[in-house]
Protein backbone atom coordinates (compact mmCIF):
# COMPACT_ATOMS: atom_id res chain seq x y z
CA UNK A 1 0.00 0.00 0.00
CA UNK A 2 3.01 2.59 0.88
CA UNK A 3 4.51 1.82 -2.60
CA UNK A 4 0.77 2.19 -4.34
CA UNK A 5 0.19 5.68 -2.13
CA UNK A 6 3.92 6.88 -2.80
CA UNK A 7 3.56 6.29 -6.51
CA UNK A 8 0.08 7.63 -6.73
CA UNK A 9 1.07 10.89 -4.94
CA UNK A 10 4.19 10.72 -7.64
CA UNK A 11 2.12 10.61 -10.88
CA UNK A 12 0.09 13.25 -9.02
CA UNK A 13 2.52 15.65 -8.70
CA UNK A 14 3.82 14.97 -12.62
CA UNK A 15 0.30 15.64 -13.43
CA UNK A 16 0.07 18.98 -12.16
CA UNK A 17 3.31 20.42 -12.96
CA UNK A 18 2.40 19.24 -16.41
CA UNK A 19 -1.42 21.48 -16.08
CA UNK A 20 0.71 24.61 -14.35
CA UNK A 21 3.21 24.23 -16.96
CA UNK A 22 1.04 24.92 -19.60
CA UNK A 23 -1.03 27.23 -17.95
CA UNK A 24 2.25 29.64 -17.41
CA UNK A 25 2.78 29.87 -20.77
CA UNK A 26 -1.15 30.63 -21.66
CA UNK A 27 -0.40 33.39 -19.36
CA UNK A 28 3.14 34.29 -20.32
CA UNK A 29 2.32 34.21 -23.95
CA UNK A 30 0.27 37.51 -24.53
CA UNK A 31 3.22 39.38 -22.85
CA UNK A 32 5.52 37.55 -24.99
CA UNK A 33 3.76 38.59 -27.99
CA UNK A 34 3.36 42.27 -26.74
CA UNK A 35 7.10 42.57 -26.22
CA UNK A 36 7.72 40.62 -29.78
CA UNK A 37 5.52 42.84 -31.39
CA UNK A 38 6.80 46.42 -29.74
CA UNK A 39 10.34 45.20 -31.58
CA UNK A 40 8.69 44.48 -35.28
CA UNK A 41 8.32 46.92 -37.79
CA UNK A 42 4.90 48.99 -38.08
CA UNK A 43 4.28 47.78 -41.42
CA UNK A 44 4.71 43.58 -40.66
CA UNK A 45 2.17 44.24 -37.49
CA UNK A 46 -0.46 45.88 -40.30
CA UNK A 47 0.22 42.82 -43.43
CA UNK A 48 0.83 39.39 -40.86
CA UNK A 49 -0.50 40.58 -37.46
CA UNK A 50 1.30 39.41 -34.67
CA UNK A 51 4.35 36.68 -34.26
CA UNK A 52 6.38 35.23 -31.51
CA UNK A 53 9.28 36.34 -32.91
CA UNK A 54 9.97 40.25 -34.26
CA UNK A 55 9.60 40.64 -37.68
CA UNK A 56 11.55 42.81 -39.65
CA UNK A 57 13.44 43.47 -35.87
CA UNK A 58 13.55 47.53 -35.36
CA UNK A 59 13.84 50.12 -32.33
CA UNK A 60 11.44 52.58 -34.03
CA UNK A 61 8.66 52.29 -31.83
CA UNK A 62 11.06 52.90 -28.85
CA UNK A 63 12.69 55.65 -30.78
CA UNK A 64 9.76 57.28 -31.47
CA UNK A 65 8.51 57.21 -27.60
CA UNK A 66 12.04 58.29 -26.36
CA UNK A 67 11.88 61.36 -28.80
CA UNK A 68 12.07 63.28 -25.58
CA UNK A 69 13.56 61.28 -22.85
CA UNK A 70 13.72 63.84 -20.44
CA UNK A 71 9.33 64.03 -20.70
CA UNK A 72 9.54 60.54 -20.38
CA UNK A 73 11.80 60.30 -16.97
CA UNK A 74 9.63 63.06 -15.68
CA UNK A 75 6.54 61.42 -16.51
CA UNK A 76 8.38 58.31 -14.68
CA UNK A 77 9.33 60.43 -11.46
CA UNK A 78 5.78 61.62 -11.34
CA UNK A 79 4.14 58.25 -11.39
CA UNK A 80 6.57 56.56 -9.15
CA UNK A 81 6.46 59.43 -6.71
CA UNK A 82 2.62 59.10 -6.78
CA UNK A 83 2.65 55.37 -6.27
CA UNK A 84 4.94 54.96 -3.47
CA UNK A 85 3.34 58.21 -1.06
CA UNK A 86 -0.36 57.14 -1.97
CA UNK A 87 0.39 53.65 -1.26
CA UNK A 88 2.42 54.17 1.68
CA UNK A 89 -0.69 56.73 3.07
CA UNK A 90 -3.31 54.46 1.91
CA UNK A 91 -1.83 51.33 3.78
CA UNK A 92 -1.48 53.60 6.92
CA UNK A 93 -5.44 54.70 6.61
CA UNK A 94 -6.89 51.72 5.68
CA UNK A 95 -5.09 49.25 8.01
CA UNK A 96 -5.88 51.51 10.88
CA UNK A 97 -9.36 51.57 9.73
CA UNK A 98 -9.45 48.01 9.13
CA UNK A 99 -8.25 47.62 12.70
CA UNK A 100 -10.50 49.65 14.31
CA UNK A 101 -13.45 48.46 12.67
CA UNK A 102 -12.84 45.03 13.66
CA UNK A 103 -12.72 46.25 18.08
CA UNK A 104 -15.96 44.69 19.65
CA UNK A 105 -15.45 47.74 21.75
CA UNK A 106 -15.98 50.14 19.36
CA UNK A 107 -19.48 51.83 19.37
CA UNK A 108 -21.76 52.44 16.46
CA UNK A 109 -19.21 49.94 14.54
CA UNK A 110 -22.23 48.58 12.25
CA UNK A 111 -23.35 51.88 11.08
CA UNK A 112 -19.57 52.84 10.22
CA UNK A 113 -19.48 49.56 8.79
CA UNK A 114 -22.25 50.27 6.73
CA UNK A 115 -21.92 54.05 5.56
CA UNK A 116 -18.50 52.49 4.72
CA UNK A 117 -20.41 49.56 2.51
CA UNK A 118 -22.81 52.15 0.95
CA UNK A 119 -20.10 54.09 -1.34
CA UNK A 120 -19.63 50.79 -2.92
CA UNK A 121 -23.25 50.94 -4.26
CA UNK A 122 -24.62 54.54 -4.47
CA UNK A 123 -21.73 57.51 -5.40
CA UNK A 124 -22.29 61.31 -6.01
CA UNK A 125 -21.30 61.09 -9.84
CA UNK A 126 -18.70 62.72 -11.59
CA UNK A 127 -20.01 66.14 -11.73
CA UNK A 128 -20.25 66.87 -7.97
CA UNK A 129 -16.72 65.12 -7.35
CA UNK A 130 -15.57 67.66 -10.45
CA UNK A 131 -17.31 70.48 -8.86
CA UNK A 132 -16.02 69.74 -5.65
CA UNK A 133 -12.21 69.23 -6.57
CA UNK A 134 -11.96 72.05 -8.10
CA UNK A 135 -14.24 74.86 -7.09
CA UNK A 136 -14.13 74.13 -3.04
CA UNK A 137 -10.97 72.19 -2.54
CA UNK A 138 -9.20 73.80 -5.33
CA UNK A 139 -6.85 71.16 -5.25
CA UNK A 140 -6.80 70.93 -9.42
CA UNK A 141 -3.38 71.13 -11.10
CA UNK A 142 -1.46 69.00 -8.05
CA UNK A 143 0.02 66.41 -7.37
CA UNK A 144 -2.36 66.30 -4.15
CA UNK A 145 -5.30 65.42 -6.30
CA UNK A 146 -3.53 62.40 -7.49
CA UNK A 147 -2.68 60.85 -4.13
CA UNK A 148 -6.18 61.55 -2.64
CA UNK A 149 -8.55 60.04 -5.27
CA UNK A 150 -6.96 56.88 -4.80
CA UNK A 151 -6.39 56.66 -1.04
CA UNK A 152 -8.83 54.33 0.03
CA UNK A 153 -11.16 51.93 -0.34
CA UNK A 154 -14.06 50.33 0.58
CA UNK A 155 -13.25 46.85 -0.05
CA UNK A 156 -9.60 47.13 0.61
CA UNK A 157 -10.95 48.32 4.26
CA UNK A 158 -13.47 45.47 4.31
CA UNK A 159 -10.56 42.66 3.07
CA UNK A 160 -8.26 44.40 6.12
CA UNK A 161 -10.94 44.29 8.71
CA UNK A 162 -11.86 40.81 8.44
CA UNK A 163 -8.14 39.79 7.70
CA UNK A 164 -7.59 41.29 11.15
CA UNK A 165 -10.23 40.18 12.98
CA UNK A 166 -9.07 36.08 11.58
CA UNK A 167 -5.76 36.72 12.29
CA UNK A 168 -5.29 38.44 15.53
CA UNK A 169 -6.73 36.83 18.61
CA UNK A 170 -8.88 39.37 20.38
CA UNK A 171 -7.45 38.05 23.32
CA UNK A 172 -3.59 39.30 22.21
CA UNK A 173 -4.90 42.94 22.21
CA UNK A 174 -6.91 42.59 25.09
CA UNK A 175 -3.63 41.70 27.28
CA UNK A 176 -1.79 44.25 26.12
CA UNK A 177 -4.35 46.66 26.90
CA UNK A 178 -4.19 45.25 30.79
CA UNK A 179 -0.32 45.64 30.20
CA UNK A 180 -0.87 49.27 29.86
CA UNK A 181 -0.25 49.61 25.98
CA UNK A 182 -2.61 52.50 24.21
CA UNK A 183 -3.95 51.85 21.12
CA UNK A 184 -1.78 53.34 18.41
CA UNK A 185 1.15 51.29 20.54
CA UNK A 186 -0.88 48.10 20.08
CA UNK A 187 -1.89 48.91 16.66
CA UNK A 188 1.57 49.84 15.77
CA UNK A 189 3.73 46.89 17.45
CA UNK A 190 1.24 44.23 17.02
CA UNK A 191 -1.27 44.67 14.50
CA UNK A 192 1.11 45.54 11.91
CA UNK A 193 3.79 42.96 12.40
CA UNK A 194 1.21 40.12 12.38
CA UNK A 195 -1.40 41.78 9.08
CA UNK A 196 1.80 41.93 6.43
CA UNK A 197 0.19 39.45 4.43
CA UNK A 198 -2.68 41.94 4.94
CA UNK A 199 -0.85 44.84 4.37
CA UNK A 200 1.05 43.42 1.10
CA UNK A 201 -2.27 42.57 -0.39
CA UNK A 202 -4.09 46.00 -0.01
CA UNK A 203 -0.56 47.61 -1.06
CA UNK A 204 -0.41 46.18 -4.49
CA UNK A 205 -4.06 46.80 -4.75
CA UNK A 206 -3.28 50.09 -4.17
CA UNK A 207 0.27 50.29 -6.11
CA UNK A 208 -1.71 49.31 -8.99
CA UNK A 209 -4.22 51.68 -8.74
CA UNK A 210 -1.90 54.40 -8.90
CA UNK A 211 0.17 53.29 -11.47
CA UNK A 212 -2.54 52.69 -14.08
CA UNK A 213 -4.43 55.74 -12.91
CA UNK A 214 -4.70 58.59 -15.95
CA UNK A 215 -8.47 59.65 -15.53
CA UNK A 216 -7.51 61.80 -12.68
CA UNK A 217 -4.35 63.12 -14.54
CA UNK A 218 -7.22 64.02 -17.53
CA UNK A 219 -9.66 65.88 -15.57
CA UNK A 220 -7.54 67.70 -13.26
CA UNK A 221 -4.06 68.10 -14.56
CA UNK A 222 -3.43 70.80 -17.08
CA UNK A 223 0.20 70.99 -16.51
CA UNK A 224 1.95 68.97 -18.66
CA UNK A 225 5.22 68.59 -16.34
CA UNK A 226 2.90 67.00 -13.46
CA UNK A 227 1.69 64.43 -16.31
CA UNK A 228 2.55 60.73 -15.15
CA UNK A 229 3.80 58.08 -17.40
CA UNK A 230 0.13 56.44 -18.42
CA UNK A 231 -1.45 59.97 -19.18
CA UNK A 232 2.03 61.01 -21.42
CA UNK A 233 2.02 57.65 -23.32
CA UNK A 234 -1.81 57.99 -24.59
CA UNK A 235 -0.93 61.83 -25.37
CA UNK A 236 1.81 60.51 -27.47
CA UNK A 237 -0.12 57.54 -28.93
CA UNK A 238 -3.03 60.15 -29.61
CA UNK A 239 -0.38 62.53 -31.61
CA UNK A 240 0.94 59.63 -33.67
CA UNK A 241 -2.78 58.50 -34.46
CA UNK A 242 -3.60 62.32 -35.68
CA UNK A 243 -0.39 62.68 -37.78
CA UNK A 244 -0.69 58.76 -39.38
CA UNK A 245 -3.90 60.23 -40.57
CA UNK A 246 -3.01 63.62 -42.07
CA UNK A 247 -0.06 61.58 -43.89
CA UNK A 248 -2.91 58.86 -45.64
CA UNK A 249 -5.31 61.60 -46.08
CA UNK A 250 -2.16 63.75 -47.91
CA UNK A 251 -2.75 66.58 -45.02
CA UNK A 252 0.96 66.27 -44.48
CA UNK A 253 3.78 65.06 -46.22
CA UNK A 254 5.15 61.66 -46.12
CA UNK A 255 6.51 60.46 -42.06
CA UNK A 256 6.33 57.25 -41.06
CA UNK A 257 4.94 56.81 -37.52
CA UNK A 258 4.91 53.56 -36.16
CA UNK A 259 0.64 53.85 -34.46
CA UNK A 260 0.39 49.94 -34.30
CA UNK A 261 4.30 49.21 -32.46
CA UNK A 262 3.72 52.24 -30.38
CA UNK A 263 0.91 50.79 -28.57
CA UNK A 264 2.62 47.62 -27.63
CA UNK A 265 5.69 49.80 -26.78
CA UNK A 266 3.83 52.28 -25.12
CA UNK A 267 2.13 48.48 -22.97
CA UNK A 268 6.03 47.03 -22.05
CA UNK A 269 7.11 50.29 -21.07
CA UNK A 270 4.48 50.94 -18.26
CA UNK A 271 3.78 47.55 -17.22
CA UNK A 272 7.50 46.95 -16.33
CA UNK A 273 7.46 48.13 -12.47
CA UNK A 274 4.56 46.33 -11.70
CA UNK A 275 5.61 43.31 -12.98
CA UNK A 276 8.70 43.49 -11.46
CA UNK A 277 7.44 44.04 -8.49
CA UNK A 278 5.15 41.36 -7.89
CA UNK A 279 7.47 38.29 -7.28
CA UNK A 280 8.43 39.97 -4.46
CA UNK A 281 4.54 40.11 -2.77
CA UNK A 282 3.51 37.59 -4.60
CA UNK A 283 3.03 34.66 -1.11
CA UNK A 284 2.25 37.47 0.90
CA UNK A 285 -0.49 38.25 -1.59
CA UNK A 286 -1.88 35.13 -1.61
CA UNK A 287 -1.94 34.12 1.94
CA UNK A 288 -3.56 38.02 2.41
CA UNK A 289 -6.83 36.88 -0.11
CA UNK A 290 -6.78 33.76 0.96
CA UNK A 291 -7.33 34.03 5.15
CA UNK A 292 -9.07 37.19 4.55
CA UNK A 293 -12.07 35.59 2.84
CA UNK A 294 -11.52 31.78 4.66
CA UNK A 295 -11.89 33.15 7.62
CA UNK A 296 -13.51 36.49 7.75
Amino acid sequence: MKIKDTLSIKLFHLFSFIILFFLSILCILPLWLVLAGSFSSDQSIVRKGYSLIPRDFTLEAYKFLFTFPEDIIRAYAVSIGVTVIGTLLGLFLISMAGYVLQRTDLKHRSQISFFIYFTTIFQGGLIPWYILVVNYLHLNDTYAILILVGLSSPFLIILMRSFIKASIPSEMIESAKIDGAGDFKIYYNIVLPLAKPALATVGLFLALNYWNDWFSVSLFIEDKSKYNLQFFMYNMLTQAQVISQLVTSGSASSIRVPTETAKLAISVIAIGPIVLLYPFLQRFFVKGLTLGAVKG
